[in-house]
């Protein structure tokens, strides 16, 4: 590495694309080191009006944080906009809290070996959750957008990326402050072994993600009414910013690996460079530019290894590489469901027999059948027509099955005993009975609560 620094910080500056290539080559672990990483964002709303509080308000994002100081988090704070200084996450034992731009609460998990452990995280931040809630006046609400709210209804949390990002994306697409103020996911990050065993999990689970994303689909109504789609959230995506997201067609190509995202995440356009507490407006310019000295933003600055890794941070494809893979492809849900994502994709992706069966199911397909499925299934999930003929709830069955598989293997390998298959279950009832949580939802919206869209908050943790 060179010993030259960056003049702002002290950092080693990156010279040499082998220095782009280290985070994700510093990523590959022994299979007995192989974490389960869950990350999954709440809506919050007040209780007696339903209306999401802002930071500042009694009973808002601020207060719901301080709060969880009782658990043992503690503040982490950063500077403003406005040069305030905000707590805007919290950190503690089983990971961080953080903000999403209007205040969507997430957990972003710790790593942990099993999916007993993490479904108990889970819990513990759930209950929580509750307890904060009622000292605040809030519920959390497990839905992939927000059913009832318009943009204008909607704060913008104190935090400065989400300044820059909120100016950009209107420049690019035209649902991308949707994506930041309306929208909530569940995410698993996963290791790899080695470059090749990275190029198998990404591409089988970039093949896979729609399944993920029909099995989830959890948001089904826009500003009080049914939108005509299942998985809206999944729907805003593909208007976005296309400079960042998608299925990545490079994936799939002969000899795929590490130098192959380089190249693409240098070709996405960057957001921000931090620097001195400060996040400096990079968006549109280019990090090729920024390794040459030439970043309008910051001229004559080189681009320190930190530098790199917020940027890795900033593309949305439906499976990212870091140090790890990252499942992007679900709605937000209830409890169950965060317990069901990691279950899907570790019995999946953690045992090499499932890997491989895995991967037959679809290693057939044409990079264009693979861009139709993607698009027909925020409308139609398991409905969607899959290559070869049939539905995608077809698919689902043997794909679960091939997840029972290995979970069941992995118990027997790791020694845990009590495998992890039973929390596929959830899974299992969406494909027997054929609706997806988003279904479920519009009879209810139908039916018992007569158009009512208020009735949705019944359907709280």
């Amino acid at each position: 590495m060179s010993t030259r620094t960056s003049s702002e910080n002290q950092e080693p500056v990156i010279e040499s694309r082998d220095q782009l290539v280290a985070p994700m080559q510093a990523g590959e672990k022994p299979r007995e080191q192989w974490r389960i990483g869950t990350e999954h964002e709440k809506l919050v709303y007040k209780l007696d009006d339903f209306h999401a509080p802002s930071y500042d308000e009694p009973g808002g994002i601020h207060d719901i944080l301080m709060d969880m100081r009782q658990f043992g988090w503690k503040p982490v704070d950063e500077m403003g906009p406005d040069g305030t200084v905000n707590t805007i996450a919290m950190s503690g034992s089983d990971g961080t809290i953080s903000l999403e731009p209007a205040g969507q609460l997430e957990l972003s998990g710790a790593p942990l070996e099993t999916l007993h452990q993490t479904c108990a995280e889970t819990g513990r931040h759930l209950d929580q959750c509750r307890t904060v809630g009622k000292d605040c006046g809030v519920g959390f609400l497990g839905l992939g957008m927000w059913p009832d709210k318009s943009r204008e209804d909607l704060p913008v949390m104190p935090k400065q990326r989400y300044e820059i990002m909120m100016r950009h994306m209107p420049r690019v697409g035209t649902l991308g402050l949707d994506m930041m103020l309306r929208t909530c996911t569940i995410q698993v990050n996963l290791d790899y072994s080695s470059e090749a065993d990275m190029a198998k999990k990404f591409r089988t689970g970039l093949a896979l993600q729609p399944l993920a994303t029909a099995l989830f689909a959890n948001s089904p109504f826009t500003e009080g009414k049914p939108n005509g789609f299942l998985s809206y959230r999944s729907h805003i995506w593909s208007d976005t910013d296309p400079a960042r997201t998608g299925m990545l067609p490079f994936v799939f190509d002969e000899g795929f690996g590490y130098e192959h995202y380089v190249d693409y995440m240098l070709d996405v356009p960057m957001y921000f460079v931090y620097r001195d507490g400060k996040y400096i407006d990079a968006a549109g310019q280019s990090f090729r530019d920024f390794m040459k000295g030439e970043l309008p933003a910051l001229p004559g600055e080189l681009p320190t290894p930190s530098d790199w890794w917020d940027h890795l941070s900033t593309a949305f494809p439906e499976v990212r590489l870091k140090s790890f893979l990252e499942m992007r492809g679900a709605d937000g849900g209830p409890w169950n469901r965060i317990c069901a994502l990691p279950a899907l994709w570790v019995g999946l992706l953690y045992d090499d027999t499932a890997l491989d069966a895995a991967w037959d199911l679809v290693k057939g397909w044409t990079m264009e059948e693979r861009e139709a499925l993607r698009n027909a299934v925020p409308a139609q999930a398991l409905e969607a027509p899959i290559p070869g003929g049939g539905s995608l709830r077809d698919l689902a069955g043997e794909v679960l099955d091939i997840a029972h598989a290995g979970l069941v293997a992995r118990g027997r390998q790791n020694s845990m005993g009590d495998n992890e298959s039973g929390f596929l279950s959830p899974l299992r009832e969406i494909v027997s009975t054929g609706k997806v949580p988003a279904q479920r939802l519009l009879d209810k919206y139908h039916g018992e609560w007569g158009g009512d869209i208020s009735r949705v908050y019944d359907e709280a943790y």
